[in-house]
């Protein structure tokens, strides 16, 4: 399955009868291969041609063959003018020349993104919003459009090789981060370090990241444009050296962070890695908040040795390249805060009653007006008060976030829950109406909770005066 002809290339045996090789592995001189590749790509495909000419490989003699070689007998190879190449250049090709990169990657979430294939989010754009009408020669019984058009192109999809040797239309194009390519392994370098030039710069622009990281239920590029950081770069953008080789922070730019300034670039203590969840505390995207080393160890990570602290004080050591430690620390305490409010308040009593609501409900995911209801409020309100929370965005942590999620909460959840116990109450199948009571007595439980009585009118009198006190006091001081 790997391409290994030019790991033997790397170790100084030369193989490419009109390229001489260095001892430090890399071609002294452009292969006779990509030569024979050029003649026609110079002409055909100009623009791809002018990109690698003024990449980093093209200064390493890494041409057109180094990258797309395959061997015979792999799923994707196929004799193009006398060569066998593959059109996919996977993590298993870059690790040829990049292996501590890709060994860091496949630890990453990032390159398990394709296994969303499987998940209730995939379901929404395959059957609720979907058909089968796509009609390809990898999927005869059809696909849905909505997937391969939406899901698929951030997260990956299971690339398709046909009998003839070409690509399932339905599954490429694709550069998703997790894409499962023909030769088993998982994800896309060219989801971030676009072909054919792999610049740095883009690489490091937070509009890279933003290709997927936005919209309703991750809107991390949103809310980097809101905060103080987002302001400074594009403030500042020409006094961030982005296209210099070092980029250390402190020491070649002190502008502003970007997504990679925090999640992957080096400081003056820290490697760069591309294993993007070593620097974070909190997993966000579940319905309840949980520590990464947890969603690792789902997913057979080795993450889920390293414990959310050790991650937490890697992201300090970045933070305090600008911020003085009480400041990072107040931080850390604000944002645990909005975490422990989220998960406490709405997430849990939600999904329990969501739990009791489902022997009531129609059985398929996504027929009942709560399905819709719970899930915007834990996978976009939700996510979105969390993520504006850690990336320190006020207006998506409030307004977009935890107005949003109460407001779903009271008037849409609540009352809608409240109905189908009513209705199930007296029910002639006794056990849908002991389940009715069972949700009903939960309802109850929840509003007289002290996150939630106020709804009842039945907050605390020392507390409602409390409340009134300060509140003339404000306009006191504050107020003419």
């Amino acid at each position: 399955m790997a391409k290994s002809i030019l790991g033997v290339v790397l170790i100084g045996i030369p193989l490419m009868s009109t390229a001489v090789y260095a001892q430090s592995g890399l071609p002294t001189e452009i292969s006779s291969q990509t030569k024979d590749c050029l003649t026609c790509h110079q002409d055909q495909t100009p623009v791809i041609y002018e990109q690698w000419g003024t990449s980093k490989h093209f200064r390493a003699n890494v041409g057109c063959y180094e990258c797309h070689m395959a061997n015979e007998g792999e799923p994707d190879a196929f004799d193009h003018y006398g060569q066998l190449i593959s059109v996919i250049v996977s993590p298993t090709d870059c690790a040829r020349c990049h292996a501590k990169e890709v060994k860091e990657f496949n630890a990453s979430h990032h390159s398990k993104g394709g296994r969303i294939i499987g998940s209730l989010d995939n379901r929404l754009a395959e059957v609720v919003e979907g058909n089968r009408a796509m009609m390809t020669p990898g999927f005869p019984e059809g696909n849905s459009a909505a997937a391969v058009m939406g899901c698929w192109q951030c997260h990956g999809s299971v690339v398709k090789v046909l009998e003839d040797g070409s690509l399932d239309p339905a599954t490429w194009p694709n550069t998703g981060i997790g894409r499962i390519n023909p030769d088993g392994s998982e994800g896309s370098c060219s989801a971030c370090h676009a072909r054919h030039e792999f610049s740095v710069v883009q690489a490091r622009a937070p509009e890279n990241c933003g290709r997927c990281h936005m919209g309703p239920d991750h809107p991390q590029k949103e809310i980097y444009e809101e905060s103080k950081h987002g302001i400074a770069f594009y403030s500042h953008r020409e006094k961030m050296n982005l296209d210099n080789e070092k980029w250390i922070l402190g020491e070649d730019y002190s502008a502003a962070p970007t997504c990679a300034t925090c999640h992957m670039s080096a400081t003056t203590d820290q490697p760069v890695t591309h294993d993007v969840g070593l620097r974070i505390s909190w997993n966000n995207r579940p319905v309840t908040s949980i520590r990464p080393e947890v969603s690792d160890a789902k997913l057979g990570l080795p993450g889920k040795d390293i414990p959310w602290d050790t991650r937490r004080e890697n992201m300090k050591n970045v933070c305090l390249h600008c911020h003085n430690q009480n400041y990072v620390d107040n931080f850390y305490v604000q944002y645990d805060a909005l975490i422990e409010l989220y998960n406490n308040k709405f997430a849990v009593p939600g999904r329990d009653l969501m739990a009791l609501a489902k022997p009531l409900l129609k059985p398929s995911v996504f027929s009942n007006k709560l399905d819709f209801i719970w899930f915007e409020i834990w996978h976009h309100e939700g996510r979105r008060a969390r993520h504006g929370a850690s990336m320190m965005g006020p207006d998506y942590t409030h307004w977009h976030g935890t107005y949003e999620v109460a407001k779903r909460f009271y008037t849409e959840l609540i009352p809608e829950l409240e109905e189908l116990a009513e209705k199930y109450m007296a029910d002639e199948d006794p056990q849908k109406a002991e389940q009715a009571q069972k949700l009903m007595h939960k309802i109850e439980e929840v509003l007289n909770s002290t996150d939630h009585k106020w709804y009842l009118d039945k907050m605390d009198p020392e507390e409602k005066t409390r409340r009134q006190q300060a509140a003339e006091e404000f306009k006191k001081q504050y107020q003419p």
